[in-house]
């Protein structure tokens, strides 16, 4: 790239810019716009033409040197990262971003800054969304029990006949009668949810709330707020919310996912599972809560504390009450009972009435591993139940990648049917070989009648009965028997 003239050089770099998923805008020292890419322009409702060339506030009158993170940056030359920023165009449109702000330096000289800002707008509207419901669904008790705390499950909803699962299921009995934290390792599908609404049924928090949040879901800044609650002003845009924590206040908050919240998010939760008191993004006032912490993880928690995605001190502070959900292919025995129970349910939903499963379907769930454990079944039930005709369920009616999964099972099932038979026609050709069919069947019809006596002490007509033959046939056989022993 040495002898490239300095104008391609440029246009490259706008190219690959532009082809990045995330907004770019780069200012001068003088805060004015000299690059801006579509998908900037896309995420404040504006065209490049309206903000190239252009001082920043005159385009975002709404901001100042103060709330502007660009500007910011030009001021005090100190990078900022992951910033949530609220700010008007000058059409009026309300966007809001969480923005990562860079100084550009030539030599020691700055001579501009450089954004990637992603819009979360509404990402935190559906969030708060979510909240206001939570918050009103758990306004005073109402008369059925999952009006009122959001834990729809119990443990007699749990479908197994596993040993393993039965025991893990009293344990957990057990545990329900205490505030002890309590984390879950199961891999995807495995039911951890489930498992948790039934420990908060059983236990004496039963008419409290009941929130579940996954950490996986949402952005570090926005997971921040959403748990702990904001204060007016705390950041442009910011409303006095309460968080998670102040929402659950007497119930349980479900963590799932927890290796995937960030770090210094999680040494937060970790304080507040320490003193019981939680703290508003922007406020200096601490709020006292009693919340029972149950968290998930995806991954084994230990192997997640090696790779330094859980904090060991977290760690061993939540992991008071512990469960290991077994994957589906390790509790074999379960899966035609949930296959019923699958078919059962979604034969009600669909007002159909599919009775059962064919032999194909049946041994292919039965070596099948289920990486998507008892969610995928549940899945795959629903999924053949859309397109099901007969009162069968068949192979052809699962989806395609089962389809071939069954079809191999079958050629291995004929392929050891045909070895089975091949191994007895030999047998037979050996015992062929060696002795005359005659005298194979004149031996076998011996014992026979020996066994019938002995079981009768003797008596012709009962073993006759035995045998399936008249008495005078069996008379005639014994008979004939004698005469030849003389």
């Amino acid at each position: 790239m040495e002898n490239w003239p300095m104008s391609d050089t440029v246009e490259m770099l706008q190219a690959i810019l532009s082809t990045i998923d995330e907004g770019i805008h780069v200012v001068d020292a003088n805060g004015m716009t000299i690059f801006y890419n579509h998908v900037a322009a896309k995420l404040d409702g504006l065209t490049p033409e309206e903000v190239l060339g252009k001082p920043l506030l005159e385009v975002f009158p709404s901001l100042d040197r103060h709330s502007s993170t660009l500007l910011r940056v030009i001021e005090n030359g100190e990078p900022i990262y992951d910033q949530p920023q609220t700010y008007t165009n000058w059409r009026g449109l309300r966007v809001e971003t969480v923005n990562t702000t860079l100084p550009v330096r030539v030599g020691s000289r700055l001579v501009g800054a450089v954004e990637a800002a992603k819009d979360i707008g509404k990402l935190r509207e559906l969030s708060e969304r979510l909240i206001e419901l939570q918050a009103q669904v758990n306004k005073p008790k109402r008369a059925r029990r999952q009006e009122t705390d959001g834990a729809v499950f119990q443990f007699e909803d749990i479908v197994t006949q596993d040993e393993a699962m039965r025991q893990m299921i009293q344990r957990a009995r057990r545990a329900s009668s205490t505030s002890s934290p309590v984390l879950i390792y199961g891999e995807t599908g495995t039911g951890k949810e489930l498992f948790v609404q039934s420990i908060h049924h059983a236990s004496r928090r039963n008419g409290r709330p009941f929130i579940a949040q996954n950490c996986a879901a949402l952005p570090s800044s926005l997971l921040e707020s959403i748990l702990f609650g904001t204060t007016k002003g705390s950041f442009t845009g910011a409303d006095d919310r309460p968080g998670l924590f102040e929402l659950a206040n007497g119930g349980s908050l479900f963590l799932d996912e927890l290796n995937s919240m960030p770090l210094d998010l999680q040494a937060k939760l970790l304080r507040v599972l320490q003193d019981g008191q939680v703290r508003r993004i922007g406020s200096m006032k601490a709020k006292q809560v009693d919340v029972r912490i149950m968290a998930a993880t995806n991954e084994p928690p230990q192997q997640a504390v090696e790779r330094g995605v859980l904090r060991a001190d977290l760690y061993y502070r939540i992991n008071v009450v512990s469960f290991e959900i077994p994957p589906l292919r390790e509790r074999r025995a379960d899966i035609p009972l949930l296959s019923r129970h699958f078919l059962a349910k979604y034969n009600r939903l669909f007002e159909t009435k599919v009775g059962g499963f064919d032999e194909a379907v049946s041994r292919m769930f039965q070596t099948y591993d289920w990486p998507g454990n008892v969610r995928e079944l549940e899945h795959v039930i629903e999924a053949a139940l859309n397109v099901v005709e007969g009162k069968q369920l068949c192979l052809e009616h699962l989806p395609d990648y089962l389809i071939e999964r069954g079809r191999k099972v079958q050629g291995e099932r004929t392929a050891e049917a045909l070895a089975g038979e091949g191994a007895a026609l030999i047998d037979a050709q050996q015992v062929v070989g060696s002795r005359k069919l005659r005298d194979v069947l004149q031996e076998t019809e011996e014992m026979m009648i020996e066994a019938a006596l002995a079981q009768t002490e003797g008596n012709i007509l009962q073993a006759a009965k035995l045998l399936g033959i008249p008495r005078q046939t069996l008379q005639y056989k014994l008979s004939q028997r004698s005469s030849t022993t003389q």
